[in-house]
């Protein structure tokens, strides 16, 4: 969808272009959207779980997703802790937080662009 070195995303879930959801949206794995959601879209914190929008979808609400690989619009935060690829029709209306970030020429953010620190190993007790 962006280039070879991009995620490789597993589709759950699909929701087509002809669909409009209205409400929040929880989901496991992978989710593909060409249609409109009009609510929070969230998956589960495992990695690999990734949200991909089309060209043709839309989202009005926050999106928490550890992937997010974007090439419609977003009105609203998007929060993903591991990585985001912006393609170039991509369009946030909101703050972006992210792990890792991808750009290509073309996509627009009217918002923050808020780097997030990496989740810290826990402490491992040291012997004294």
């Amino acid at each position: 969808m962006f280039n070879r070195d991009s995620l490789a995303v597993r589709i759950d879930t699909l929701i087509g272009k002809g669909a409009q959801v209205r409400g929040d949206v929880d989901f496991l794995g992978g989710m593909h959207l060409d249609g409109a959601i009009a609510g929070n879209v969230r998956s589960d914190a495992s990695p690999g779980a990734t949200l991909s929008v089309s060209e043709t979808g839309s989202i009005e609400g926050d999106v928490d997703v550890p992937n997010v690989l974007l090439q419609g619009a977003v009105k609203g935060d998007i929060r993903a802790r591991e990585r985001v690829v912006l393609g170039a029709t991509a369009r946030v209306e909101g703050n972006v937080y992210y792990g890792i970030i991808e750009m290509t020429v073309g996509a627009q953010i009217m918002g923050k662009l808020v780097r997030l620190a990496p989740e810290a190993a826990p402490a491992v007790p040291q012997a004294g």
